[in-house]
């Protein structure tokens, strides 16, 4: 592994910056540095904390580098949780009147978008339906014309008064039944425009139509089999908009006064290799389990990189002090060097890790307060510290073994 190294303690940055800023400037005018005896121990020390990654190494490492939550370990209750589909992002898809499946063109996994069509179905009562707006839309155009013929007649006092009575009357049953026959289909789930495009002797039956997922999303269950015969009450088809999880945590009697909509809930566990997925607390049930004597308390989690799923179980860590501003830590992204507890924050360069000496406060739930040393939103290595660290001590080793 390419690696440089050392160890180091803690050290005044500005000290760093300074010597790293002399040292430059002297090797861009040939010379070779020469820095007081502060500024060179600053510069020896910042090289001795800090590991250099290769490409390669980087891949090989599982880190995970991002702002360092605000916190308090003694406000996180942790309780087992599950993750569900948002039920408000999920649909159940079916025809309104009897039909039979002629094709299906969505398979499970595909994602469609609003309006896209996923089965092709027959259906003779739909038939049926649109030749009765077909019918109506004749005798309303009949009578249209006849209605508009009695009153210019009517004007040229040619037509009696009560043959243009007649024709008016005609006209408004007439078109009554064309907005009868208009509604009917826009129950069986037909748009203005689709029902507008239907036309008599067409290449398609009058008995054929789409059916059409109503939002965008994931098809996460397909019972349609072309030749099958669905009733109005099937479903053969869910498209869930998998953007957002909701998370269901079981969260105990004595710890429900001090939730509430609005905070912070973390989920984590195996599903997400230890890492930690961020949401926001939207519902707490107002009924108890008799049995476990805990209480519902659910959440939305940000899903848009598609890693969790459905039924997948975990822990759920609720932050209950929504104004604690100290930086809140996994305790295995704190590590020892020389007796020092330290976390590894990005460096200098994009392949740099500087390993930030820390002062510690409380710990609870796995989590553990950064007194000083390091803020709320700083930049820092959640996951993948101890790996880190082996780097650097082994570089350190081997530095040691070469003089």
């Amino acid at each position: 592994m390419t690696i440089a190294h050392t160890l180091t303690n803690q050290m005044p940055m500005a000290r760093v910056r300074l010597a790293r800023t002399l040292a430059a400037g002297l090797l861009a005018l040939g010379l070779a540095p020469v820095l007081g005896p502060q500024e060179a121990g600053a510069a020896q020390e910042a090289s001795a904390s800090t590991v250099h990654l290769t490409a390669g190494e980087r891949a090989t490492l599982d880190l995970q580098v991002g702002p360092v939550p605000a916190g308090s370990a003694r406000a996180l209750i942790e309780a087992p949780a599950s993750l569900r589909f948002d039920a408000d992002r999920t649909v159940r898809v079916g025809p309104r009147l009897p039909a039979k499946v002629l094709r299906v063109v969505a398979d499970l996994g595909q994602r469609v978008e609003a309006g896209e069509v996923l089965a092709w179905l027959d259906s003779v009562a739909l038939g049926k339906a649109k030749a009765r707006y077909l019918s109506a839309a004749a005798r309303f155009e009949a009578a249209t014309a006849e209605h508009d013929r009695e009153k210019r007649l009517a004007a040229e006092q040619i037509s009696s008064e009560a043959e243009k009575l007649a024709a008016h009357a005609a006209f408004i049953e007439a078109r009554a039944a064309l907005d009868a026959a208009r509604e009917e289909l826009r129950l069986y789930g037909l748009s203005l425009d689709a029902i507008a495009a239907i036309e008599a002797g067409g290449d398609r039956p009058l008995s054929r139509y789409p059916l059409t997922s109503p939002q965008a999303g994931m098809v996460q269950a397909r019972d349609a089999v072309p030749g099958q015969t669905l009733r109005p009450d099937d479903t053969p088809f869910l498209v869930v908009d998998t953007r957002v999880l909701w998370v269901v945590a079981e969260v105990y009697e004595k710890d429900i006064p001090r939730i509430a909509p609005g905070q912070r809930i973390d989920f984590t566990g195996r599903a997400v290799g230890g890492r930690l997925v961020a949401g926001t607390v939207d519902w707490v049930s107002a009924s108890l389990d008799e049995t476990t004597r805990t209480v519902r308390v659910r959440g939305h989690l940000d899903n848009s990189g598609g890693r969790l799923r459905d039924g997948q179980f975990g822990t759920a860590r609720l932050h209950t002090e929504a104004a604690a501003r100290t930086a809140l830590m996994p305790v295995d992204a704190v590590q020892t060097l020389d007796g020092q507890p330290v976390v590894f924050v990005p460096g200098d360069t994009p392949d740099a890790f500087r390993a930030q000496p820390v002062s510690l406060g409380a710990e609870a739930h796995g989590r553990v307060e950064i007194r000083r040393g390091l803020d709320p939103g700083d930049r820092a290595v959640l996951v993948g510290a101890f790996a880190l660290k082996s780097a650097l001590t082994a570089a350190g080793r081997s530095a040691a073994h070469s003089h």
